[in-house]
């Protein structure tokens, strides 16, 4: 499914309003639920000094209008059912206000990755639970309003992830159990069953890091992987680089067994967060020095925007491929993160065109006819939701940035530039040691190195938890190995000029210097021996120069030195695979 904007459910006719003359006057004072809603998100500590005045007017409009279009379409339930010109108005002016209702969302889309939306979110959600708004729910013997609770609790969870606050997820889960504990020891309903699972995929998605950061008191650090102001490397006088920057991404996830919440899984989740920026509160940085002068005033930093298409069809994937591309400003870099299922080719095939190495299953539904599934191995019908590298070349008019963690991602390999823009393709190793196999439900290390680079490094070499002095003594200098690499990459004689011109933006700068500590880090390690446990690039990166570099080795070594694993190293790399 895709996860986007959905229509909202009509409330019931018993509570709709009735139909009048006055739906054409100025709304009464008395406030709806949506407005109700809205005020306490404007009202909210911090949130209303980081909306701007123009989009808090496009929110209460779309309110107003959403409100309008509900109490005229509740009215039209009221009107008697005989006659055929008396309900003809009414109707008239209800189909209105649905027009420009409409129109309005097409005119007005918000953003998916402006973050002072989910903290609207999150501060409406938290009004809702700090004045125990739900208190008297347990009370009646009325399934339907707890089920209305417990889709709360879900809903405010989502909102918690995609903002990082895990403390409060772990508080929120385990007031969900409890609520889910006493509605299926009160009600014997079909879904049981279901929220059982619900708390189920929580508690592991949130139980999906493979190493723990404690306090002295052996408290667990949350730790945040979004760009932070000093996150990625800075670009030193005399690094020429190209000025593009990231405006659209498309988060794909389509992996079969690994732990999800909602339409969210764990690799999905783990992109997502690495394309975020940290919040950054106006207010404090204004009070640091030398920021007084209004000419000095920090903008507003925007976050890529993004989609997350959750075992898309094909046509849905190529629907919002298709919208990005149109919508791509100029100087922009479409992003393609794909998480799924390989596909292999069948049999060998005349020629090697971009459909004959096989691709990713963007989802696993097939083809069905009279109840059966249609299983389609001949090589005459490929796979219908499988995306071919041969299906992206129409997208490569404008620069594409592209992230394949698959079992097949070498099918990627094989990519032809046709129209000259900068295209980089950066590929997962398509099978990893027997010894981390088993660790594929809870995410790919290739998104985890991308993600968060030093706990990949601590996964592979067997810890499982540290104390948090010296994991940011850890992340110190794996900030000076990023630096480092930059420095490799920008000053090569030989690296294909694509790199380089996706090198101007923080996000992606970021993104290239990890897939290479993670390509150099895998390369070094000892239980990484044959090459499919490598990751890969298309334009190919130059070895001696990049992940093989000696300079880079010994950053490596010292680092596993810190962390007292040197022994789970190479001293160096070997020249043949």
């Amino acid at each position: 499914m895709v996860r986007g904007a959905r229509q909202p459910q009509q409330p019931r006719s018993r509570l709709a309003p009735r139909l009048t003359g006055t739906v054409e006057k100025p709304p009464r004072k008395r406030k709806s639920r949506t407005e109700f809603a809205l005020k306490e998100i404007m009202s909210s500590g911090g949130v209303e000094d980081d909306i701007p005045q123009g989009e808090r007017k496009t929110v209460t409009d779309f309110c107003y209008l959403l409100d309008k279009s509900k109490q005229l379409f509740n009215g039209l339930r009221d009107l008697p059912q005989y006659g055929q010109k008396q309900w003809q108005s009414y109707f008239g002016r209800t189909f209105d206000v649905y027009t420009k209702l409409w129109k309005f969302q097409q005119q007005h889309r918000l953003r998916t990755s402006e973050t002072s939306y989910l903290n609207e979110a999150f501060s409406f959600y938290s009004a809702i639970r700090q004045r125990s708004y739900y208190s008297q729910v347990n009370k009646e013997d009325r399934p339907e309003l707890v089920v209305k609770k417990l889709r709360y609790y879900a809903r405010f969870i989502v909102v918690c992830l995609l903002l990082n606050k895990m403390d409060v997820v772990k508080d929120l889960v385990k007031e969900l159990s409890d609520e889910i504990e006493d509605y299926t020891h009160r009600f014997n309903t079909e879904d049981q069953v279901e929220w059982n699972l619900v708390l189920q995929e929580v508690a592991a998605f949130i139980e999906a890091d493979p190493v723990m950061v404690l306090n002295d008191d052996n408290t667990i650090v949350i730790t945040s992987n979004r760009l932070a102001e000093t996150g990625a490397p800075l670009l030193e006088q005399g690094m020429i680089v190209g000025q593009l920057s990231l405006a659209d991404a498309l988060i794909i996830g389509n992996c079969n067994n690994q732990v999800k919440f909602s339409e969210l899984t764990v690799d999905m989740f783990r992109m997502l967060q690495a394309l975020e920026r940290e919040p950054m509160n106006l207010a404090s940085q204004m009070n640091k020095p030398g920021m007084q002068e209004s000419a000095d005033k920090p903008t507003r930093r925007e976050n890529p925007h993004k989609y997350l298409l959750y075992k898309p069809t094909f046509s849905q994937l190529y629907t919002f491929l298709a919208a990005s591309f149109k919508e791509l400003p100029a100087n922009s870099v479409l992003l393609i993160y794909l998480s799924a299922t390989g596909v292999f080719p069948t049999g060998r095939a005349d020629s090697e065109g971009p459909y004959d190495f096989g691709g990713v299953l963007t989802n696993s539904n097939r083809d069905i006819i009279n109840g059966d599934a249609i299983h389609k191995r001949n090589q005459s019908h490929k796979e219908m939701h499988c995306l071919h590298p041969g299906d992206l070349y129409p997208f490569t008019r404008k620069p594409l940035f592209i992230i394949v963690d698959s079992s097949n991602s070498v099918a990627y390999k094989n990519f032809t530039n046709l129209f000259g823009q900068p295209l980089v393709c950066l590929l997962s190793p398509t099978a990893y040691p027997k010894a981390l196999q088993d660790q594929s439900q809870r995410g790919s290390l290739f998104t985890l190195f991308l993600n968060n680079p030093l706990m990949a490094f601590l996964f592979v070499s067997g810890l499982s938890s540290m104390r948090r002095g010296l994991w940011e003594k850890c992340q110190e200098y794996l900030r000076k190995i990023n630096r480092d690499i930059a420095q490799l990459l920008t000053h090569s004689r030989s690296i294909d000029q694509a790199f380089l011109q996706f090198f101007g933006d923080e996000f992606l700068r970021l993104l290239l210097t990890r897939f290479i500590f993670c390509s150099a880090t895998m390369r070094m390690h000892k239980i990484f021996r044959e090459t499919r446990n490598y990751p890969e690039s298309y334009p190919q990166l130059p070895r001696d120069e990049t992940v093989e570099n000696p300079h880079l080795q010994k950053h490596i070594l010292e680092l596993a030195s810190i962390l007292d694993v040197r022994n789970v190293f190479l001293e160096s790399t070997i020249d043949d695979y």
